[in-house]
C-alpha cells in the first residue's frame, strides 16, 4: 500500500517545490525498478576463483528493503554454515562469512551508490573463495582522504530510512566494525576497491589451509564412514533378514550408529526393508 501525503512529508521525503523525490517509489513502490531502472541489485555464484563459470545468476528489483531482504536470502543459500552444539544451550550458527560483515557491505553498497549512473547495478558475486559486493560510484574526495574513519552518503535519505529501520549504525563505523568481525572470525580482513566502483571484499575460511590434524581427520572421518557402508551392504546382502542390532554388532558400532546409517542408506535409495521388522528382510538396490 503507498504511503500518503502526510506520511512522506512526515520522513521528510518532499523535494524544494514539495514534490515527490525518487526516495519515495525506491522504498515504497513495487514499480521501483520502471522509473529508476539501475535501481537493482544483482546476484551471481561462480564456479572457482574467476568470472569464467556462472552456477547461478538472479535479478533484485522492487523496493530497496525487498531488494536488501532478498539479496541477504539469496546468499544465506548459497554459504556455508556450520552448527556447533553448546550443551543446553541453544545451537551456534557459524557462516563462512559473517553475516553482520555482509550485511555492513550490502547496506554500504545500497547507501552509497552512485543512482545517476543508468550503465550499472549493484553486484553481489560469489565464488569459492570470496564474497564481492560492488556499487557504482567510488569515494568521494573527502571520504578518500579518511577512509575507514568518516563516511558522507550520496544518498542521505536513503541513509536516513536504513538507520531509522537500524540496518545502519552511526555514520563511519560500518569499515571498523567489518573489519572487527572479519578478525574475530579468525579471517583475513576486508579488502576494498575504490576506482569507478567500490567494492568490498570478503574472504572465506580456508579449511583446507588450517591444520593438517584437522585435514587428516576429515580425510579419516569420511574414509572410516564409506568403510561402515560397504560392511553393511555386505552384511545385509549375505544375512537379508539380519535386524539393526545384528547389524551393530556384528561392525562393531553402538546401535545409534548403525541406525544413522542405514537410515542414510535407505535415503539415498540404496537399500530398502521389505517386510516387518521382525520377519522382514534388506534388499539392496
Amino acid at each position: 500500500m503507498a504511503p500518503d501525503s502526510e506520511f512522506i512529508k512526515n520522513l521528510d521525503l518532499l523535494g524544494p517545490r514539495g514534490e515527490i523525490t525518487n526516495v519515495v517509489p525506491m522504498f515504497f513502490s513495487e514499480e521501483c525498478g520502471k522509473k529508476i531502472p539501475q535501481a537493482i541489485i544483482h546476484c551471481v555464484l561462480f564456479k572457482g576463483k574467476t568470472k569464467v563459470h556462472i552456477i547461478d545468476s538472479k535479478v533484485i528489483g522492487g523496493h530497496i528493503l525487498k531488494q536488501y531482504n532478498e539479496a541477504t536470502t539469496w546468499l544465506k543459500q548459497k554459504l556455508a554454515v556450520e552448527f556447533i552444539m553448546d550443551g543446553f544451550n541453544p545451537r551456534i550458527e557459524k557462516w563462512e562469512i559473517p553475516l553482520n560483515a555482509i550485511k555492513e557491505a550490502l547496506t554500504n553498497a545500497i547507501c552509497h551508490r552512485d543512482y545517476y549512473d543508468t550503465a550499472s547495478t549493484i553486484m553481489v558475486e560469489l565464488y569459492d573463495d570470496r564474497l564481492e559486493i560492488s556499487n557504482p560510484g567510488g569515494l568521494l574526495p573527502i571520504v578518500a582522504k579518511n577512509f575507514g574513519h568518516m563516511s558522507k552518503s550520496r544518498n542521505p535519505k536513503i541513509f536516513e530510512l536504513f538507520t531509522r529501520m537500524d540496518l545502519v549504525e552511526k555514520v563511519g563505523s560500518g569499515i571498523p566494525r567489518m573489519e572487527k568481525l572479519m578478525t574475530e572470525a579468525g579471517l583475513p580482513a576486508p579488502e576494498y576497491k575504490t576506482e569507478g566502483f567500490f567494492t568490498t571484499i570478503l574472504y572465506k575460511k580456508r579449511i583446507a589451509t588450517r591444520k593438517t590434524t584437522k585435514k587428516t581427520t576429515k580425510k579419516t572421518t569420511k574414509k572410516t564412514t564409506k568403510k561402515t557402508y560397504e560392511k553393511i551392504i555386505d552384511l545385509i546382502k549375505d544375512k537379508p533378514g539380519l535386524n539393526v542390532a545384528s547389524i551393530a554388532k556384528q561392525c562393531g558400532i553402538t546401535y545409534d550408529g548403525a541406525y544413522y546409517h542405514i537410515k542414510k542408506l535407505k535415503k539415498e535409495g540404496i537399500i530398502m526393508r521389505k517386510g516387518p521388522d521382525k520377519g522382514g528382510e534388506w534388499i539392496v538396490l
